[in-house]
C-alpha cells in the first residue's frame, strides 16, 4: 500500500467500533470538518480506505473502485481475482483507490462511530448521508494524495451508482467509466427492498428505535433483512439448480427440551414444531399469564412488565426462560399433558422438513450479523433510496445521464432482478459515449461478483481500448480456473458456492 500525504491527519483504530477490524491494513483519515448534502456537519468525520499501486509522476494514473452495499475499502476481499499485475486491476499501472462509503461500518463515519460532540457512537442520530456525500469525501482523501486525474471509476451496485456520480465532476478530472448493474436513479422495486429489510429491523424487540447495545442487538430482525436481501441479488435458478426440495435433517425436541419432550402433548409438540425457525418467541414456564418477549440475540431473558389489554399489569409474572433460537413454553389456553389418541397412544407428531434452502438463508443471515450493524444497514439503504443523478442539478433525468460525456462500459448481469438489463440499456441509450455488455449468468445480481472470468475480461479490455498509453509494457493474463477462486470474503456480497454452509 502507498503512504498517504502528511495533509490529514490519520488514525490507527476505532475502539469503540469493533467492525473496523474485519478490514485488514486500511487506512482512515479524518476530516477536521465536512458538510454533507443536507447541509449538516459533521466533524472529525472518518474516511476508511485502501490504496494499491503508486501514483504515477503525472499524477494521472488513478483507478477508483467503488463498493456495494456490505461491502468495505478491501477490493481483494470481494473482487480479489480481478486484482493484481496483469488482471483489470493492475496495481503496476494504475494507482487504485476504493474508499468506504458514510453509513457503513467499516470504518467511514457511520452509526457505529464515535460522535465527538457527545463522548459515544452515533447510533441512530448519525445524519442522513447520500452518495453525493461519498463522493465528495472521497474526491478530500483523493486531493490529499495528490490526484490530478482519474482514468477510470469503476463499482456495482451501490457502488455503480458512486461511478455516475463521479462521471459529474466532467471528462477533465474523470476520464472513463464503468457503471455496472446499478442505476441513474434508485427505482421502485429497489425502494421497495430497502423498506422491506429494514421494517423487518424494526420489528425485532431488540431494536429500541436504534437505541440498542452491542451486546443486545437486534439480530433476528437484521439476518431477516439479509434473508430477504439475498433473494434479490441471487436468481430462481440460482436456487432451483443448488437446492431443489433438497431437506435437511431434520432437529429432534429431545436435543433442544431433553427429556422434557418426553412430556410434550401432541398439541404441544404441534406447536412447537410450529414454530421451527422461529427466533423470536413468546414463553412461559406454566402458562400462567401474558407472555414476555425475547430474542435469539439474547439468550437470558428475564419477566417483563407488558400490557395484557384491559390497562392490567403482568409485573411478577414467573420467570421466562428462552432456549436461543427455540420455543421453551406455550400459551396460556395449551392442552393438558395427557392428550392421546384414539387408541391412548401420544401422537408423535413428525418434525416437520428443513429445505436446504431455508438452512442456507438461516446460515446466510446469522453470518451476516457477526460482521454488520443493524442500524448502518438502515443509514446505508435509506442513502440508496435518496440515489438520482439528476437531483437538485436543474434538469432532467435523461439530461443528466446525457451531460455525461465520458466513454462508458454498462455491464449488465442476464438475470439480474434487482438491477434488471432492462436498467442497463436505459442507461446505455442515454449516455452519449456508452457501450454495453450483458454477462451470461444464472446468479442474477451476484453475478457481477461471482463471474470473474467475464468481468476481467470486459473491464481490462475497455480499459487497454480507452488509455492504450498505459499498457506499453504490460500484457493481459487469462485467468485459470484456480486464479479465478476468491478467498473466503469478510465483507463481499456473493458467496461463489452456495451450498458451502
Amino acid at each position: 500500500m502507498s503512504s498517504p500525504l502528511d495533509t490529514l491527519e490519520h488514525m490507527e483504530s476505532q475502539p469503540e467500533n469493533p467492525f473496523a477490524a474485519f478490514v485488514d491494513n486500511q487506512l482512515i483519515a479524518i476530516l477536521p470538518t465536512f458538510t454533507l448534502e443536507n447541509g449538516v456537519q459533521i466533524h472529525q468525520a472518518p474516511v476508511a480506505y485502501k490504496t494499491w499501486g503508486q501514483l504515477n509522476q503525472a499524477k494521472d494514473n488513478a483507478l477508483v473502485i467503488c463498493h456495494a452495499l456490505s461491502g468495505s475499502a478491501d477490493v481483494e476481499d470481494w473482487w480479489g481475482p480481478l486484482i493484481g499485475p496483469g488482471r483489470a486491476f493492475d496495481p503496476e499501472i494504475f494507482f487504485i483507490f476504493c474508499g468506504n462509503m458514510f453509513g457503513s461500518p467499516y470504518g467511514s463515519a457511520s452509526p457505529v462511530t464515535m460522535n465527538p460532540e457527545v463522548g459515544k457512537p452515533y447510533g441512530p442520530t448519525f445524519p442522513p448521508t447520500t452518495i453525493r456525500d461519498d463522493v465528495m469525501a472521497h474526491k478530500v482523501i483523493l486531493d490529499s494524495l495528490g490526484v490530478k486525474t482519474i482514468q477510470f471509476v469503476v463499482g456495482g451496485s451501490m457502488g455503480g451508482m458512486a461511478v455516475l456520480e463521479w462521471a459529474m465532476f466532467g471528462s477533465d478530472y474523470v476520464k472513463n467509466i464503468c457503471p455496472i448493474a446499478t442505476c441513474g436513479r434508485h427505482s421502485a422495486w429497489g425502494i421497495s427492498w430497502g423498506e422491506a429489510q429494514r421494517q423487518a429491523i424494526y420489528s425485532d424487540p431488540n431494536y429500541c428505535d436504534g437505541y440498542y447495545s452491542h451486546d443486545k442487538p437486534p439480530n433476528t430482525g437484521l439476518a431477516a433483512a439479509r434473508m430477504s436481501a439475498l433473494l434479490t441479488y441471487r436468481s430462481r435458478h440460482s436456487f432451483e439448480s443448488r437446492f431443489g426440495r433438497k431437506t435437511m435433517q431434520p432437529k429432534p425436541l429431545s436435543e433442544e427440551l431433553g427429556q422434557r419432550a418426553e412430556s410434550l402433548s401432541q398439541y404441544e409438540t404441534a406447536a412447537m414444531y410450529h414454530n421451527e425457525g422461529n427466533k423470536i418467541r413468546l414463553h412461559y414456564t406454566n402458562g400462567k399469564g401474558r407472555p414476555a418477549t425475547t430474542s435469539a440475540s439474547n439468550s437470558s431473558a428475564s419477566a417483563t412488565t407488558t400490557s395484557t389489554g384491559n390497562g392490567n399489569s403482568t409485573a411478577g409474572m414467573d420467570t421466562v426462560q428462552a432456549i436461543e433460537g427455540e420455543a421453551t413454553g406455550l400459551s396460556s389456553d395449551k392442552p393438558t399433558n395427557n392428550s392421546t389418541t384414539s387408541n391412548n397412544k401420544k401422537d408423535d407428531t413428525a418434525p416437520p422438513a428443513v429445505y436446504s434452502a431455508q438452512s442456507y438463508l438461516r446460515y446466510q443471515g446469522d453470518k451476516f450479523v457477526k460482521r454488520f450493524d443493524a442500524n448502518c444497514y438502515i443509514a446505508i439503504t435509506r442513502k440508496m433510496d435518496t440515489h438520482d443523478v439528476a437531483r437538485d442539478r436543474g434538469m432532467s433525468y435523461e439530461e443528466a445521464l446525457n451531460s455525461i460525456v465520458q466513454p462508458s462500459l454498462v455491464i449488465g448481469v442476464e438475470t439480474d432482478g434487482l438491477f434488471t438489463t432492462s436498467e442497463q440499456y436505459e442507461l446505455a441509450e442515454h449516455l452519449p459515449n456508452s457501450e454495453i455488455v450483458i454477462i451470461d449468468s444464472f446468479e442474477g445480481h451476484d453475478g457481477f461478483l461471482l463471474e470473474f472470468d467475464q468481468m476481467n475480461r470486459h473491464i481490462g479490455g475497455f480499459f487497454r481500448r480507452k488509455a492504450p498509453e498505459f499498457y506499453k509494457e504490460h500484457e493481459a493474463i487469462v485467468l485459470t480456473a484456480e486464479e479465478m477462486k476468491s478467498k473466503a470474503s469478510k465483507t463481499g456480497e456473493a458467496e461463489g458456492d452456495v451450498l458451502m454452509w
